[in-house]
């Protein structure tokens, strides 16, 4: 009994916990990091009199969304070194050349993505024009604050969904064969990718179907190259050019800077209202087209658009320190 107990806990063979239990305890460790930083800002700001209701909702989002990269990063470079036992780059951060050429096809893929969307909705009628400049007091600091919000969100989503998440998926289900485990981590981690988005306001059914299905286009970057250059490019500039670019809703969230402030003016089933174009037909279709790209670009480059290796055969820290 007590053996069964031991092998249903620990893998002796790759010497750590089993996938189950390395995601409790890495999901634990980023609560109590998360509230760890979070109590030692709020004393830091407390003690220098500082009172943080004093800001406006908007920097109050941009300031949590930049304290949440360093609180990913500590957690998830304890999660590696002592429950996974593995190395940090092997959540998708081995960067060199390569990375940040999968890196920039993301941002301008991204930003042709959401371009195409304004573009389509204003030539049906979709959208109409409101306003140029739109800001809450002055523009350029606005669509700065935007910039780092979306920069910091398209990082620690994308590392903890899919750098995190989907590898220790795809170990703890490998013994389906490589492909049918890969699957199924894309497809729970985008699944619940898109219920996490659920909490925004104006969120539908709708919006988490199309939000997930986005999550499988951002995994094909990963999968496919083992890297996250190309899903934290395309996250980032998708939701940039979403919100402070054309104004509208980035999965519920109105921000208070526009550079073209778009008014979704077409039936719902097609920009999704306020929530944005992930609850409409236009999210859906600018996914399906950045499914392509992706799969296009990396074919390209590599000649295959495979199952990357690095995402099912780690290198733990075991094999490396016998």
């Amino acid at each position: 009994m007590k053996e069964t107990l031991r092998t249903a806990l620990w893998n002796s063979r790759e010497r750590r916990a089993r996938a189950p239990w390395r995601l409790l305890a890495a999901g634990v460790a980023y609560v109590l990091v998360t509230l760890v930083l979070s109590l030692a800002v709020f004393a830091v700001a407390a003690s220098a009199g500082i009172d943080p209701t004093a800001f406006g909702e908007f920097t109050l989002l941009v300031v949590g969304s930049l304290l949440s990269v360093p609180a990913t990063g500590v957690t998830l470079w304890m999660v590696a070194r002592y429950v996974d036992r593995r190395f940090l780059t092997d959540y998708g951060l081995r960067v060199d050349r390569e990375w940040w050429l999968d890196f920039g096809f993301g941002l301008g893929l991204g930003a042709v993505l959401q371009s195409g969307i304004a573009l389509v909705g204003l030539l049906a009628g979709w959208y109409t024009v409101e306003a140029l400049f739109v800001a809450d007091g002055s523009f350029l600091v606005g669509l700065a604050l935007a910039g780092v919000l979306f920069l910091s969100v398209g990082i620690v989503e994308e590392l903890l969904a899919r750098g995190w998440l989907l590898t220790n998926l795809a170990e703890g289900l490998g013994r389906f064969g490589t492909r049918t485990a890969v699957g199924l981590a894309v497809f729970v981690s985008s699944s619940l990718f898109g219920i996490a988005h659920l909490a925004n306001p104006g969120a539908s059914a709708v919006s988490a179907v199309v939000i997930s299905l986005a999550g499988v286009f951002l995994a094909l970057g990963y999968v496919l190259t083992g890297e996250l250059g190309i899903p934290i490019g395309v996250h980032v500039t998708w939701n940039f050019f979403q919100g402070p670019v054309f104004g509208l809703g980035v999965s519920g969230i109105q921000l208070p800077v526009a550079l073209v402030a778009l008014e979704p003016a077409g039936p719902g089933w097609a920009t999704g209202g306020g929530f944005g174009p992930e609850a409409g037909l236009l999210g859906l279709l600018a996914v399906v087209v950045g499914t392509v790209a992706t799969i296009s670009w990396v074919r390209r480059r590599h000649g295959t658009a495979e199952i990357h290796r690095l995402i099912v055969e780690p290198q733990l820290r075991h094999e490396t320190e016998a």
